[in-house]
């Protein structure tokens, strides 16, 4: 059974930039889901990169277990339909490809067909750039994280308007991983009301964060608050 979707939420999300001309030209064309699952996974994919040269190989989408369980039908070998949807994607003009030897063994790369990817292709051929060592970071599709409006709601209580503006100030002043471990910290010390979370954060701000250590000792974590019982600003 499909699982039904829950919708996007409120607050600040990554939006993934994608050219209008996917929509008036590209999108009328694509008749493969593939492709078109694959050529959506590349504008994503691309946007999460810090490489100020943007690139993807097979391995690096092959190795994305949650792009992958979604291609092809039941049965089909996973691999060989993103094969068949990047040739299909080439074909079309959306990605171009070049070959770089490596170590002795033939890489291909696919580039966005834009300004930017071709002049990479260009530079691949004249042999006037290459790879950095060392490959590409890791990125793959995985849930977003919590929603901070649905996390608060779910764990502390409802928001009211001022609540709601407080918490947009936060994620302007505090990272998210912060205002999402204040919170468990809260519940943890069962202390559900945004002035204990605020005063949290606004320690880790004075003071700084050792997120490894805090993350891995939880327990110290709610030794240190539990002072906070009657002023967590004391």
């Amino acid at each position: 059974m499909t699982e039904i979707f829950k919708g996007f939420p409120e607050g600040k999300v990554h939006l993934t930039p994608i050219p209008a001309q996917f929509f008036s030209e590209l999108l009328p064309q694509i008749d493969d889901l593939d492709e078109l699952k694959l050529t959506l996974y590349i504008f994503w994919r691309l946007d999460r990169m810090e490489q100020p040269i943007r690139y993807l190989r097979l391995e690096d989408a092959a190795v994305d277990e949650l792009f992958m369980e979604g291609l092809g039908k039941p049965g089909e070998n996973n691999r060989q339909v993103l094969e068949r949807a990047l040739r299909l994607a080439v074909r079309r003009g959306t990605l171009l490809e070049g070959d770089y030897l490596e170590n002795g063994s033939q890489e291909t790369l696919y580039f966005l067909n834009s300004p930017r990817g071709r002049a990479a292709l260009e530079g691949l051929a004249k042999g006037s750039w290459h790879p950095e060592a060392g490959g590409l970071l890791p990125v793959e599709l995985a849930p977003e994280p919590a929603n901070l409006y649905s996390l608060y709601e779910e764990n502390i209580g409802p928001l009211t308007p001022m609540l709601a503006e407080a918490l947009r100030e936060a994620e302007r002043d505090y990272p998210q991983s912060w205002l999402e471990d204040a919170i468990r910290i809260a519940v943890k010390n069962n202390k559900r009301n945004w002035n204990y979370i605020q005063a949290i954060l606004h320690r880790w701000q004075r003071e700084g964060r050792d997120e490894r250590k805090d993350r891995r000792n939880v327990e110290e974590i709610r030794h240190r608050y539990s002072e906070w019982e009657n002023d967590p600003d004391e």
